[in-house]
């Protein structure tokens, strides 16, 4: 390595040489250690259960402190290892996300399933630190890394810190247990400039965008036309939202995340239930702004129906706020304002009230366009949430805000969340199979533009179903015209309603079980996009069935081949 002199005619002090030429000697000393102790640097595991990405990223920037720290950290998705492996590891770190009712991530199942198993083997010379990502909106707030965090100390292993929940603005809190736990683990900090890196949280970490969660982009509405039939038990929107000038750029399969403002005649409804006139200032502006663009006004927080309920006196509401299925059943069609006008002794003052909501989130949209297709818009399939509960009308905070309050002149606010596992195949001859119902056809129709758009060889085969083919067989001309081209290979329909005995899409798989099996088999990829509680499950179970029957396997063996299946990322599904 060289070494570093200044020239005598360098325009600098005597002193200013000094120290320059004592920082280049420090500099060339610490690369020469640096390297030294590359080779004997203390290997750390970080493993990630993810669902969307968001823990993926967190994960990926605990590599780079790491890496400051002079360690030489391991990066996996939960996916990628086994039990036997965690057997061998000295330190470990958690980052996952929990998904629907407390469960794990689709990439952590099958590990988790083998570590909480009896037979486990005990991991007494492991260290380990765990980081949940969760949404306190959520009973089980954090349930899969506070399940991570009980099991491994079960088995023997030793925390290095206290396990960390983080809530939906997970920035902060992910950040300061990263630096936390580096110091912990050996060796100083190895990084020439002596700080540590910027944290991005971000999956491209060297190519954060501009907009982002922080800075969402102030796109424009260019189409909105609604898909369903006028006399459909539902309504169903298609958008079309510009991201031109935006430098952004999306793959199918992501999701678009739009920041939503409250509708404002349910803040004037609930500003006349707590008997406030809108003008009080919060936070800098009037409560009213405040109501409408940055609290959660729709979904009571925990705080909110506790207070509620100790304010009231309301027996029925204090005796189910601790039993998650009877509370759940009591708030089933229930929002903020029937609470309050079902209490209306309660009463707040603005600061109270804002003091006990949670910060108005964006809501993700699969994303029903190809990038490549469409690089300066992106499509979102919208399903419009309207019904009537507690003799008042009650619409979805985000949905109705693109159907009912938006136009060409508003900003819509909004960014990429990237799916790295939600994605077409690389290997363009291999088949497709999509299971998506409703709107969980949308990032079926944008993998089917990104197929044409490459010349994709592979066949296709989209099962699609609603209530009425007649009102809900959205996107109907396109599909049809995708199966006249060859595009789509094959397309079944469940129409629910269309008969006395329902038909889902799970049916479908298990009446076409020897040709989706030897889709399989052919080495096909198995999507599934929609309602997590119901179909979701239902499907995974036809799955199953279908392995079993005409693979002619035992339950084990199908349960085995369905672990693979996910363990090969050819069976992946966006759910929520």
């Amino acid at each position: 390595m060289k070494t570093h002199q200044l020239p005598n005619d360098a325009p600098y002090s005597d002193n200013q040489r000094a120290w320059l030429g004592g920082f280049f000697a420090g500099l060339h000393s610490q690369l020469v250690q640096n390297s030294s102790n590359a080779q004997t640097a203390r290997t750390i595991h970080i493993l990630y259960g993810s669902q969307t990405g968001t823990a993926e990223s967190v994960a990926r920037d605990a590599v780079k402190v790491a890496k400051a720290h002079g360690l030489n950290p391991v990066i996996k998705s939960m996916d990628e290892v086994d039990a036997d492996a965690l057997t061998k590891m000295e330190t470990l770190l958690i980052v996952t996300s929990t998904y629907g009712e407390g469960e794990m991530p689709d990439n952590a199942q099958v590990l988790w399933s083998a570590v909480k198993a009896d037979s486990m083997a005990k991991l007494e010379n492991l260290q380990f630190a765990v980081l949940a990502l969760g949404d306190t909106s959520y009973d089980l707030f954090c349930q899969a890394g506070i399940d991570w965090d009980n099991r491994l100390a079960e088995l023997g292993a030793t925390r290095l810190q206290t396990r960390v929940d983080c809530d939906v603005e997970f920035e902060e809190p992910a950040e300061e247990w990263i630096r936390t736990v580096m110091p912990k683990l050996g060796g100083g900090i190895m990084s020439i400039s002596g700080t540590l890196p910027e944290l991005g949280f971000s999956i491209e970490m060297s190519e954060e965008p501009q907009y982002n969660r922080k800075n969402p982009f102030p796109a424009k509405l260019l189409v909105n036309r609604l898909v369903t039939a006028e006399n459909s038990s539902k309504e169903t929107r298609h958008y079309e939202i510009s991201i031109a000038g935006s430098g952004l750029s999306y793959e199918a399969g992501d999701a678009l995340c739009v920041v939503p403002t409250n509708c404002p005649d349910l803040v004037a409804d609930i500003l006349k239930a707590i008997k406030c006139d809108g003008d009080e200032i919060i936070n800098g502006v009037s409560l009213r702004e405040a109501l409408q663009n940055q609290f959660e006004i729709k979904t009571p927080s925990k705080e909110l129906l506790q207070e509620i309920a100790t304010r009231s006196g309301n027996q029925e509401l204090n005796n189910v706020l601790n039993d998650k299925e009877a509370l759940s059943n009591y708030l089933w069609g229930r929002d903020t304002l029937d609470l309050l006008l079902q209490n209306p002794s309660v009463e707040f003052s603005a600061a109270e009230f804002v003091a006990l909501l949670k910060p108005l989130q964006h809501r993700a949209y699969s994303i029903s366009s190809s990038g490549k297709a469409n690089p300066e818009t992106v499509h979102l399939t919208v399903a419009s949430v309207r019904y009537n509960a507690f003799d008042r009308q009650h619409k979805g905070v985000c949905s109705t805000f693109l159907a009912d309050l938006t136009n060409d002149m508003t900003e819509i606010r909004c960014f990429f969340t990237p799916n790295k596992v939600f994605r077409v195949p690389d290997n363009n001859d291999l088949p497709m199979i999509m299971v998506g119902p409703g709107t969980g056809i949308a990032p079926f129709r944008a993998f089917l533009q990104e197929r044409q758009v490459r010349g994709a060889k592979g066949k296709n085969w989209l099962f699609f179903g609603d209530r009425n083919a007649a009102t809900d067989f959205i996107y109907r001309d396109e599909l049809e015209q995708m199966g006249n081209s060859g595009l789509l290979t094959r397309l079944d329909l469940a129409f629910s309603r269309d008969q006395a005995e329902k038909i889902y899409v799970q049916d479908k798989m298990r009446e076409h079980g020897a040709e989706l099996f030897a889709w399989l088999e052919r080495g096909g990829y198995f999507f599934v996009c929609g309602d997590a509680y119901h179909m979701a499950k239902d499907v995974d179970k036809a799955l199953h069935d279908v392995i079993e029957k005409h693979g002619n396997k035992t339950a084990q063996q199908a349960i085995d081949y369905v672990n693979q299946l996910k363990k090969d990322k050819r069976y992946v599904r966006d759910v929520y």
